[in-house]
Protein backbone atom coordinates (compact mmCIF):
# COMPACT_ATOMS: atom_id res chain seq x y z
CA UNK A 1 0.00 0.00 0.00
CA UNK A 2 1.65 3.87 -0.57
CA UNK A 3 1.64 6.01 2.46
CA UNK A 4 0.63 9.69 1.81
CA UNK A 5 3.13 12.06 3.23
CA UNK A 6 1.81 15.14 4.58
CA UNK A 7 4.48 17.28 1.95
CA UNK A 8 4.42 17.80 -1.57
CA UNK A 9 6.73 15.55 -3.66
CA UNK A 10 9.43 17.39 -5.76
CA UNK A 11 8.97 16.37 -9.06
CA UNK A 12 12.18 14.75 -10.68
CA UNK A 13 13.48 13.22 -13.84
CA UNK A 14 11.86 9.45 -13.85
CA UNK A 15 13.58 6.36 -14.93
CA UNK A 16 11.51 6.31 -17.74
CA UNK A 17 12.40 9.56 -19.41
CA UNK A 18 16.42 8.34 -18.75
CA UNK A 19 15.29 4.89 -20.27
CA UNK A 20 14.16 7.08 -23.48
CA UNK A 21 18.00 9.15 -23.04
CA UNK A 22 19.77 5.81 -23.15
CA UNK A 23 17.22 4.71 -26.46
CA UNK A 24 18.36 8.02 -28.17
CA UNK A 25 14.64 8.99 -28.52
CA UNK A 26 15.57 11.84 -26.25
CA UNK A 27 18.64 14.19 -26.29
CA UNK A 28 20.41 15.40 -23.44
CA UNK A 29 18.89 18.96 -24.29
CA UNK A 30 15.41 17.69 -24.09
CA UNK A 31 15.72 16.13 -20.77
CA UNK A 32 17.12 19.21 -19.22
CA UNK A 33 14.35 21.07 -20.72
CA UNK A 34 11.63 19.00 -19.07
CA UNK A 35 13.17 18.98 -15.68
CA UNK A 36 13.66 22.67 -15.80
CA UNK A 37 9.90 22.33 -17.07
CA UNK A 38 9.11 20.11 -13.52
CA UNK A 39 10.83 22.19 -11.29
CA UNK A 40 8.58 25.33 -12.65
CA UNK A 41 5.59 22.92 -12.28
CA UNK A 42 6.93 21.82 -8.89
CA UNK A 43 7.00 25.72 -7.97
CA UNK A 44 3.43 26.51 -9.61
CA UNK A 45 1.48 23.60 -8.74
CA UNK A 46 3.06 21.84 -5.78
CA UNK A 47 3.45 24.58 -3.45
CA UNK A 48 0.14 26.55 -4.00
CA UNK A 49 -0.60 27.72 -0.69
CA UNK A 50 -3.87 25.39 -0.58
CA UNK A 51 -1.72 21.90 -0.77
CA UNK A 52 1.35 23.24 1.45
CA UNK A 53 -1.14 25.14 3.87
CA UNK A 54 -4.92 24.25 3.82
CA UNK A 55 -5.86 25.55 6.83
CA UNK A 56 -9.13 23.43 7.18
CA UNK A 57 -7.65 20.24 7.15
CA UNK A 58 -5.03 21.02 9.46
CA UNK A 59 -7.47 22.32 12.08
CA UNK A 60 -9.92 19.13 11.09
CA UNK A 61 -7.08 16.82 11.89
CA UNK A 62 -7.75 17.53 15.34
CA UNK A 63 -10.57 15.37 15.56
CA UNK A 64 -12.47 18.61 17.59
CA UNK A 65 -15.05 18.82 14.78
CA UNK A 66 -18.05 19.71 16.17
CA UNK A 67 -21.50 17.41 15.08
CA UNK A 68 -22.85 20.32 13.01
CA UNK A 69 -19.53 20.97 11.65
CA UNK A 70 -18.96 17.54 10.44
CA UNK A 71 -22.68 17.53 8.88
CA UNK A 72 -21.72 20.32 7.38
CA UNK A 73 -18.30 19.58 5.95
CA UNK A 74 -20.00 15.90 5.09
CA UNK A 75 -22.62 17.66 2.83
CA UNK A 76 -20.03 19.43 1.05
CA UNK A 77 -17.67 17.68 0.41
CA UNK A 78 -20.41 14.62 -1.01
CA UNK A 79 -21.52 17.93 -3.02
CA UNK A 80 -18.00 17.59 -4.46
CA UNK A 81 -17.45 14.29 -5.08
CA UNK A 82 -20.66 13.43 -6.38
CA UNK A 83 -20.63 16.39 -9.06
CA UNK A 84 -16.81 15.28 -9.90
CA UNK A 85 -18.18 12.53 -12.39
CA UNK A 86 -19.90 14.82 -14.39
CA UNK A 87 -16.15 16.69 -14.83
CA UNK A 88 -14.45 12.34 -15.07
CA UNK A 89 -16.89 12.09 -17.49
CA UNK A 90 -16.35 14.91 -19.51
CA UNK A 91 -12.71 14.17 -19.12
CA UNK A 92 -12.80 11.00 -21.04
CA UNK A 93 -15.40 12.21 -23.60
CA UNK A 94 -12.43 15.03 -24.38
CA UNK A 95 -9.43 13.20 -24.34
CA UNK A 96 -7.65 13.41 -27.48
CA UNK A 97 -6.15 10.19 -27.60
CA UNK A 98 -7.65 6.14 -26.50
CA UNK A 99 -4.87 5.45 -24.10
CA UNK A 100 -5.58 8.82 -22.07
CA UNK A 101 -9.43 7.98 -22.91
CA UNK A 102 -8.71 4.82 -20.84
CA UNK A 103 -7.05 6.38 -18.06
CA UNK A 104 -9.74 8.74 -17.34
CA UNK A 105 -12.29 5.69 -17.85
CA UNK A 106 -10.28 3.89 -14.77
CA UNK A 107 -10.91 6.47 -12.31
CA UNK A 108 -14.67 7.26 -13.63
CA UNK A 109 -15.22 3.41 -13.63
CA UNK A 110 -13.81 2.76 -10.36
CA UNK A 111 -15.71 6.00 -8.46
CA UNK A 112 -18.98 4.35 -10.19
CA UNK A 113 -18.11 1.00 -8.61
CA UNK A 114 -15.70 -1.04 -11.13
CA UNK A 115 -13.54 -2.31 -8.67
CA UNK A 116 -9.46 -2.23 -9.11
CA UNK A 117 -7.58 -5.88 -9.72
CA UNK A 118 -4.35 -6.49 -10.74
CA UNK A 119 -4.04 -8.89 -13.80
CA UNK A 120 -3.12 -11.92 -12.32
CA UNK A 121 -5.43 -11.76 -9.55
CA UNK A 122 -8.74 -13.58 -9.42
CA UNK A 123 -12.06 -11.14 -8.77
CA UNK A 124 -12.37 -12.56 -5.00
CA UNK A 125 -9.29 -12.89 -3.05
CA UNK A 126 -11.50 -14.24 0.15
CA UNK A 127 -9.23 -12.44 2.66
CA UNK A 128 -10.64 -12.72 6.26
CA UNK A 129 -10.68 -9.47 8.24
CA UNK A 130 -12.47 -8.33 10.85
CA UNK A 131 -15.29 -5.67 10.44
CA UNK A 132 -12.93 -2.71 11.88
CA UNK A 133 -10.16 -3.96 9.15
CA UNK A 134 -12.19 -3.63 6.59
CA UNK A 135 -13.51 -0.31 7.71
CA UNK A 136 -10.00 0.94 7.80
CA UNK A 137 -8.13 -1.67 5.17
CA UNK A 138 -10.96 -2.09 2.74
CA UNK A 139 -13.39 -4.60 2.42
CA UNK A 140 -11.10 -7.56 0.07
CA UNK A 141 -14.36 -8.06 -2.00
CA UNK A 142 -15.31 -4.32 -2.76
CA UNK A 143 -12.06 -2.43 -3.13
CA UNK A 144 -8.26 -2.47 -4.46
CA UNK A 145 -5.97 0.56 -4.71
CA UNK A 146 -4.16 -1.55 -7.40
CA UNK A 147 -4.52 -2.69 -10.63
CA UNK A 148 -6.58 -1.90 -13.31
CA UNK A 149 -10.62 -1.57 -13.76
CA UNK A 150 -10.01 -3.74 -17.05
CA UNK A 151 -11.43 -7.42 -16.13
CA UNK A 152 -12.68 -6.52 -12.72
CA UNK A 153 -16.98 -6.68 -11.73
CA UNK A 154 -19.01 -3.34 -10.73
CA UNK A 155 -20.55 -4.03 -7.35
CA UNK A 156 -23.09 -1.05 -6.28
CA UNK A 157 -21.60 -1.13 -2.89
CA UNK A 158 -18.29 -0.14 -4.23
CA UNK A 159 -19.68 3.40 -5.72
CA UNK A 160 -17.88 6.18 -3.85
CA UNK A 161 -20.43 7.93 -3.10
CA UNK A 162 -22.29 4.58 -1.43
CA UNK A 163 -19.15 4.43 0.93
CA UNK A 164 -19.90 8.20 1.49
CA UNK A 165 -23.54 7.67 2.20
CA UNK A 166 -21.96 4.97 4.77
CA UNK A 167 -20.16 8.22 7.12
CA UNK A 168 -23.06 10.39 6.72
CA UNK A 169 -25.81 8.27 7.71
CA UNK A 170 -23.53 7.79 10.79
CA UNK A 171 -24.00 11.42 11.31
CA UNK A 172 -27.70 11.54 10.97
CA UNK A 173 -27.64 12.72 7.09
CA UNK A 174 -28.92 10.57 4.70
CA UNK A 175 -29.06 9.67 0.90
CA UNK A 176 -31.90 12.69 0.04
CA UNK A 177 -29.40 14.99 2.39
CA UNK A 178 -26.33 14.75 0.41
CA UNK A 179 -24.81 14.77 -3.01
CA UNK A 180 -27.01 17.27 -4.96
CA UNK A 181 -25.92 20.86 -6.34
CA UNK A 182 -28.73 21.84 -4.58
CA UNK A 183 -27.04 20.52 -1.39
CA UNK A 184 -24.08 22.98 -2.10
CA UNK A 185 -22.65 26.24 -0.94
CA UNK A 186 -21.42 28.76 -3.90
CA UNK A 187 -17.93 28.22 -2.95
CA UNK A 188 -18.69 24.36 -3.02
CA UNK A 189 -20.56 24.66 -6.52
CA UNK A 190 -18.05 27.23 -8.34
CA UNK A 191 -15.60 24.29 -7.67
CA UNK A 192 -17.70 22.04 -9.17
CA UNK A 193 -18.04 24.45 -12.10
CA UNK A 194 -14.58 25.02 -12.48
CA UNK A 195 -13.76 20.65 -12.30
CA UNK A 196 -16.14 20.80 -15.61
CA UNK A 197 -14.73 23.55 -17.22
CA UNK A 198 -10.68 22.63 -16.63
CA UNK A 199 -10.91 19.45 -16.00
CA UNK A 200 -13.10 18.10 -18.49
CA UNK A 201 -11.89 21.11 -21.38
CA UNK A 202 -12.27 20.14 -24.52
CA UNK A 203 -8.64 21.79 -24.91
CA UNK A 204 -6.59 19.18 -23.88
CA UNK A 205 -3.52 21.25 -22.79
CA UNK A 206 -5.63 23.09 -20.15
CA UNK A 207 -7.51 19.72 -19.50
CA UNK A 208 -4.29 18.18 -18.76
CA UNK A 209 -2.91 20.97 -16.59
CA UNK A 210 -5.80 20.71 -14.47
CA UNK A 211 -5.45 17.02 -14.19
CA UNK A 212 -1.94 17.11 -13.05
CA UNK A 213 -2.67 19.46 -10.26
CA UNK A 214 -6.09 17.89 -9.18
CA UNK A 215 -4.38 14.62 -8.85
CA UNK A 216 -0.93 15.82 -7.36
CA UNK A 217 -3.14 18.17 -4.77
CA UNK A 218 -5.33 14.82 -3.83
CA UNK A 219 -1.88 13.02 -3.15
CA UNK A 220 -0.53 15.51 -1.21
CA UNK A 221 -1.78 14.56 2.18
CA UNK A 222 -5.23 16.27 2.90
CA UNK A 223 -6.55 12.95 2.91
CA UNK A 224 -4.53 11.77 5.35
CA UNK A 225 -5.17 14.91 7.71
CA UNK A 226 -9.19 13.87 7.30
CA UNK A 227 -8.67 10.39 8.20
CA UNK A 228 -6.82 11.64 11.17
CA UNK A 229 -9.73 13.91 12.39
CA UNK A 230 -12.05 11.12 11.81
CA UNK A 231 -9.90 8.57 13.57
CA UNK A 232 -10.03 10.97 16.37
CA UNK A 233 -13.74 11.58 16.48
CA UNK A 234 -14.11 7.67 16.20
CA UNK A 235 -12.21 6.75 18.79
CA UNK A 236 -13.93 9.45 20.97
CA UNK A 237 -17.43 10.09 19.69
CA UNK A 238 -18.88 7.42 17.05
CA UNK A 239 -17.21 4.29 17.47
CA UNK A 240 -19.04 3.19 14.77
CA UNK A 241 -18.59 5.25 12.03
CA UNK A 242 -17.95 4.55 8.82
CA UNK A 243 -14.17 5.01 7.69
CA UNK A 244 -14.11 3.18 4.32
CA UNK A 245 -14.55 6.16 2.12
CA UNK A 246 -11.58 8.61 3.78
CA UNK A 247 -9.01 5.45 4.34
CA UNK A 248 -9.51 4.02 0.76
CA UNK A 249 -8.94 7.41 -0.75
CA UNK A 250 -5.63 8.39 1.37
CA UNK A 251 -4.25 5.02 -0.17
CA UNK A 252 -4.80 5.19 -3.82
CA UNK A 253 -4.38 9.17 -4.53
CA UNK A 254 -1.20 8.67 -5.37
CA UNK A 255 -1.12 5.83 -7.46
CA UNK A 256 -3.67 8.54 -9.25
CA UNK A 257 -0.41 10.87 -9.53
CA UNK A 258 1.42 8.76 -10.65
CA UNK A 259 -0.40 8.02 -13.78
CA UNK A 260 -0.51 11.78 -14.51
CA UNK A 261 3.05 12.08 -14.49
CA UNK A 262 3.83 9.42 -16.85
CA UNK A 263 0.99 11.34 -18.77
CA UNK A 264 2.35 14.33 -19.02
CA UNK A 265 6.20 12.80 -19.80
CA UNK A 266 3.90 11.60 -22.86
CA UNK A 267 2.28 14.88 -24.34
CA UNK A 268 5.16 16.80 -23.45
CA UNK A 269 7.18 15.96 -25.95
CA UNK A 270 4.72 16.24 -29.12
CA UNK A 271 5.24 19.65 -30.73
CA UNK A 272 1.85 20.85 -30.20
CA UNK A 273 2.19 21.01 -26.61
CA UNK A 274 1.55 24.46 -24.82
CA UNK A 275 2.88 24.90 -21.71
CA UNK A 276 1.07 28.27 -21.10
CA UNK A 277 -2.41 26.67 -21.54
CA UNK A 278 -0.99 23.55 -19.18
CA UNK A 279 -0.11 26.05 -16.31
CA UNK A 280 -3.43 28.17 -17.10
CA UNK A 281 -5.54 24.90 -16.37
CA UNK A 282 -3.30 23.92 -13.24
CA UNK A 283 -3.57 27.51 -11.76
CA UNK A 284 -7.13 27.89 -12.24
CA UNK A 285 -8.41 24.60 -10.74
CA UNK A 286 -6.10 25.38 -7.78
CA UNK A 287 -7.84 28.26 -7.44
CA UNK A 288 -10.98 27.04 -7.05
CA UNK A 289 -9.93 24.35 -5.14
CA UNK A 290 -8.57 27.02 -2.80
CA UNK A 291 -12.02 28.34 -2.79
CA UNK A 292 -13.81 25.05 -1.68
CA UNK A 293 -11.46 24.95 1.36
CA UNK A 294 -11.41 28.23 2.45
CA UNK A 295 -15.94 28.18 2.04
CA UNK A 296 -15.50 25.58 4.47
CA UNK A 297 -12.97 27.49 6.45
CA UNK A 298 -15.37 30.20 6.75
CA UNK A 299 -18.59 28.16 7.62
CA UNK A 300 -16.63 26.97 11.02
CA UNK A 301 -15.35 30.29 11.33
CA UNK A 302 -18.38 31.72 11.27
CA UNK A 303 -20.27 28.67 13.18
CA UNK A 304 -22.13 27.62 9.57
Amino acid sequence: MTQITTTPRNLTISPRIYKRLCRGELTQEQVNEFQNFLSEVDREFLQHRIITNNAYTRWFCNGTATDEELRNFIQQFSVFSNQFLIAALLKAINSPTLLQSRTSREILLNELGVIYRKSEQPISNNIAQTEEEKDREGDPELVSTEGTVDGGICRFRAAHFEWLIGIAEGLGLHYENIGKRKHGNPTTLHFCDELQRLYGSEDPQIAEGASFAVENWAAAGFWQELEDGFTRIKQTRYPHLHLAFFTWHNRVEAQHAGHTLEELEEVYFHTDFDQSKFFQGGREILEAIAVFWDGLNCDRLNQI
